[in-house]
């Protein structure tokens, strides 16, 4: 059975915004299938060569020394604190290896859990402590969002003061945020200037392309496959980071293009059934849009 929408509205509102206004925020600096994919030395995947670029500012990889990492469909299945055996390993292999940025030796506070679940409201506090309990040999803390903040993608400078207050970072940019969801933790990435890692197949091993994972909503597809049109048919990349692209003094580089999506002409290119699925993603949009602010209203009259 497919899980239900996120009814995160505001995050909902800002996800089709920025699809609207600025697609190539939409996109992560760095695909992998699932979290165990994740390499261990990260900087040098995240950024390639450009046309445009300096070849001596294309030679400097990013220096990643902070992980956010999503909980559900990232590191457990949705609404669980279940584990997956190869999920351990690699939190253990990140935590342990003596050549990894995120050691608990040398780096104790370079992993955090930030959810959209555990740790954003007090009921969810008896999860939190089972998932600090499984992973204290690891010691990686649930980030706790404090009171009158909003979740992701909009408690983004929160994380980053988190950070900074344990002297992990200086700069947003040396962060990496690692989540299965575009609208959610790629976009709360390109909006505190972080790099993005998408897990685009969740905590599923083995999934096949054509079908994508099991059980997933609504929102879950439409975001695979907005990823795939902007990639593949508008060309878009994601932006570089601002203080990390500032850092490098890059010059001279093409600008994204980033039309706004409400006034794209779908070229001839694009196959058929492409510009179809985009008219019924488009209604699909209106529609949870439709059905979220009425659960909102119910919900407020219930409380009155």
């Amino acid at each position: 059975m497919a899980s239900t929408p996120n009814t995160n509205l505001r995050g909902f509102n800002h996800a089709v915004q920025t699809l609207l206004r600025n697609p190539s925020q939409f996109l992560p600096h760095l695909t992998i299938p699932t979290f165990t994919h994740l390499p261990e030395q990260l900087g040098p995947h995240l950024h390639r060569q450009s046309p445009g670029e300096k070849p001596a500012a294309a030679a400097k990889s990013p220096t990643i020394r902070a992980l956010v990492l999503d909980k559900d469909n990232t590191l457990c299945p949705p609404k669980t604190t279940a584990f997956p055996p190869q999920i351990i390993d690699k939190l253990s292999a990140l935590r342990n290896s003596p050549t990894s940025p995120f050691n608990q030796s040398t780096a104790p506070d370079s992993i955090l859990i930030v959810s959209n679940r555990a740790g954003s409201h007090p009921r969810f506090d008896a999860e939190v402590r089972e998932i600090e309990e499984r992973l204290s040999p690891l010691r990686i803390p649930v980030f706790r969002l404090p009171e009158g903040s909003e979740k992701k993608p909009f408690c983004g400078r929160e994380v980053l003061d988190w950070f900074r207050e344990r002297g992990v970072v200086t700069r947003a940019d040396e962060i990496a945020v690692v989540g299965d969801r575009l609208g959610t933790d790629v976009l709360m990435a390109a909006m505190m200037g972080s790099w993005s890692v998408w897990c685009r197949d969740g905590v599923y091993e083995g999934v096949d392309p054509l079908k994508g994972r099991p059980n997933m909503n609504i929102l879950e597809r439409m975001e695979i496959w907005i990823e795939k049109y902007l990639r593949e048919f508008r060309g878009l990349k994601a932006p570089l980071p601002r203080g990390w692209e500032s850092q490098q003094n890059l010059v001279c580089r093409p600008r994204q293009p980033t039309s706004c999506l409400c006034s794209i002409s779908l070229a001839k290119k694009v196959p058929r059934g492409w510009r179809d699925n985009w008219r019924g993603i488009s209604q699909a949009t209106k529609r949870i849009h439709a059905e979220m602010m009425n659960n909102d209203e119910s919900k407020s009259k219930e409380q009155l």
